[in-house]
């Protein structure tokens, strides 16, 4: 891999990001908020308001207050929080840590469950373990994530006891505690992506054990195992790294449900508050760090890439 090609990709990256940051600002331009009555409540008078306008610049052109905005951003200044009045970026990265280590966890669950179900599945085609990989990767699928946690809450957490419903406490500050109250989140976010996963590397592996250079590592007498793992699963991942860089950014903000049934702090149930009380700082900062850690995530699924296949040359 060049480094020409890095710095390029690099360039991509922060292209991107200012796109988002253009959109995101235009958007929530034309939202019917006016900030400063957020700030001061409606029974302000006209004066208060006006002066608090002028002070935040609220009154100034559009695009000048875009500046203003995106020079406090790369000072990782993202403003003041219209409904708290509490600096945003400190609130907000503290939910990004809470949902990253949410969607962390689940990942690593899907990684050890989805990859040696769909290995297994593929090696014993036809038969009882793939049959039963491809009934519980069905059932997986179909079952909505707030079925599951309902469920999960129901039956795990109220009828039998063995984990508490709801909660979540740091793992800095309760290492035990804070993995309890996490087990049941983290289970329910991982089965539908262990299902597809799962599906997946089956597929795609079966697939790659029919290949010619597969056929020509038997013929020249290598190990069965090592021409799966070596020369089969090495390219069959290929797909699935796309996947779970895919559902990174959706473990960011697409897991609204699941962090209000067990009530986690998370980036995207802020998010969410934030949309419904108007707060446009705390939605324009939640955004970008969303944008941001996407962004870097797919970089990273590239390198893999490249890693896995040394065919891949990225020039």
């Amino acid at each position: 891999m060049s480094a020409s090609y890095i710095l390029k990709r690099v360039a991509l990256t922060f292209y991107t990001l200012f796109v988002v940051s253009v959109l995101v600002f235009g958007i929530t331009q034309i939202l019917p908020a006016d900030a400063a009555v957020m700030m001061l409540g409606e029974n302000a008078t006209p004066e208060a308001l006006e002066a608090l306008r002028q002070q935040m610049g609220l009154n100034d052109p559009v695009w000048l207050q875009y500046l203003h905005w995106a020079g406090g951003v790369i000072r990782w200044d993202f403003g003041i929080s219209m409904r708290t009045g509490q600096p945003v970026g400190p609130a907000l990265f503290s939910a990004l840590g809470t949902s990253l280590t949410l969607a962390v966890l689940a990942l690593a669950l899907m990684l050890v469950l989805a990859v040696p179900m769909g290995i297994i599945a593929a090696v014993r085609r036809g038969k009882l373990a793939d049959l039963a990989v491809g009934f519980l990767s069905y059932v997986g699928v179909s079952l909505p994530e707030f079925v599951t946690a309902t469920l999960a809450v129901l039956l795990i957490a109220d009828f039998w006891g063995w984990l508490p419903p709801a909660g979540y406490i740091p793992l800095t500050q309760d290492f035990v505690g804070g993995i309890e109250r996490l087990i049941l989140p983290v289970t329910v976010v991982s089965v539908m992506m262990i299902a597809h996963v799962s599906r997946m590397v089956r597929s795609e592996l079966v697939d790659v054990m029919h290949t010619d250079y597969v056929r020509a590592a038997r013929l020249k007498g290598l190990h069965p195992r090592r021409v799966l793992f070596r020369h089969g699963l090495r390219n069959a991942l290929l797909p699935t790294i796309t996947i779970v860089a895919l559902d990174v950014g959706y473990l960011l903000g697409g897991v609204i449900v699941v962090e209000e049934i067990f009530s986690i702090p998370g980036i995207g149930r802020s998010l969410m508050s934030a949309i419904q009380a108007r707060d446009l700082p705390v939605i324009q900062a939640g955004v970008m760090i969303m944008a941001a850690t996407y962004s870097i995530v797919n970089f990273a699924a590239d390198l893999m890439y490249a890693w896995l296949d040394k065919r891949i040359q990225y020039d």
